[in-house]
């Protein structure tokens, strides 16, 4: 671990999801699994010049690994891949990471379609959320949705996020400015309960 960043590298896990960090080798089925959801991701993620299969091709992600492993190296980042049993369904990235009187980020995520609806993105948030709150030394960590996105929004209402404010043509998404719902927790509010504790009434996804 670094002193830079206190909380990485590391493994999360409950159940049969855990998270870990990117590796080189995770280019053909990063990019398999995005190529597959086009329709299920697009509409979500920041406009661009390049088509769907030009931004999700490994020769891409071998460019967006190389930026996330300096970003994680200087501590602004924590990228994860989230694996469900023994593959690869999604990525969960902390970015945004502020130190001093701050101390805080901001996480993002996609997950397969295929195995959407079984609880994996809601306990790899809890997961990042509770260890960004204790390792990584942060308090207060941030979740950005736009209003329409519905199964999102599910999300941070299991795990019990405060919504903190509305952001107004907040990010370039889909050719357009879209709103934005903004989502936090900070340590005080987890002290009592860990986040991977409010889906105790849920089962972990199963292996």
């Amino acid at each position: 671990m670094s002193e830079l960043h206190p909380g990485w590298p590391t493994v999360l896990t409950a159940g049969a999801v855990s998270l870990r960090p990117p590796k080189r080798r995770d280019a053909r089925e990063w990019s398999r699994v995005r190529m597959a959801n086009e329709e299920w991701l697009a509409q979500w993620e920041p406009s661009s010049r390049q088509s769907w299969s030009a931004r999700n091709s490994r020769a891409e992600y071998y460019r967006t690994f190389s930026r996330m492993k300096s970003a994680a190296r200087i501590g602004i980042m924590l990228p994860f891949m989230v694996v469900y049993g023994d593959r690869v369904v999604g990525q969960m990235n902390v970015s945004n990471v502020v130190r001093g009187a701050l101390r805080s980020c901001s996480v993002g995520y996609w997950i397969d379609s295929t195995v959407a609806g079984r609880g994996i993105t809601p306990t790899a948030l809890a997961l990042v959320i509770d260890h960004c709150l204790t390792e990584v030394g942060l308090h207060r960590v941030e979740v950005d949705i736009r209003p329409e996105n519905a199964a999102s929004l599910r999300v941070v209402e299991k795990l019990g996020l405060r919504r903190e404010g509305y952001y107004e043509r907040f990010l370039d998404i889909g050719g357009a400015w879209r709103d934005h719902v903004a989502f936090a927790i900070t340590s005080e509010e987890r002290a009592n309960l860990p986040v991977l504790a409010r889906l105790s009434s849920l089962p972990l996804p199963p292996a």
